[in-house]
């Protein structure tokens, strides 16, 4: 049985590669109080192979994870190939879900993918302290809220953020 220690990220790939990128350099930055092993390091599913291929690779990946982020842009919730899958995938795993809204939202809005609509999932806007901050905590709160059958969209209250210094 593979440890899972690691975070699933997914995005797409062709409009929003810079936000994971981006997250990616917080970690490496010792500046940045930001931490996670990311799931992509565990193999590397290529665009140009074949799609069962690529979702072995990404079942892989999800074996290994303790945690799913998804980064929500404009296009996202269009996406059926594979974004679709992967936040269907971390739904049936039961995997705490990170919902980033790259457009600075706080909560559900109509970028949301259908997929992860009525999904137990906590919304914040791409920020590192915010993001890294649900990566600490609601791991313990979605496992909670899913004991009590719990769905649907969580946010964290203003303060949270004046805690963190987000304005």
């Amino acid at each position: 049985m593979a440890y899972r220690n690691k975070t699933y990220i997914a995005f797409d790939g062709d409009e929003d590669m810079h936000y994971y990128r981006l997250m990616t350099a917080w970690a490496a930055n010792e500046k940045f109080d930001f931490e996670f092993h990311n799931a992509h390091d565990v193999n590397s599913a290529r665009d140009s192979s074949k799609e069962e291929s690529i979702k072995r690779q990404l079942r892989e990946r999800f074996a290994n994870s303790k945690a799913f982020v998804l980064l929500i842009g404009e296009k996202t919730h269009a996406l059926k190939k594979f974004v679709e899958w992967e936040i269907e995938t971390a739904i049936r795993l039961e995997l705490p879900i990170v919902a980033v809204n790259l457009n600075g939202s706080r909560s559900r809005d109509a970028f949301c993918p259908p997929a992860l609509y009525d999904a137990l999932a906590i919304y914040v806007p791409f920020n590192e302290k915010i993001i890294s901050y649900a990566l600490e905590h609601w791991p313990t709160s979605a496992a909670t809220h899913r004991k009590n059958g719990d769905a649907g969209p969580y946010y964290y209250k203003d303060h949270v953020y004046q805690g963190l210094g987000i304005k």
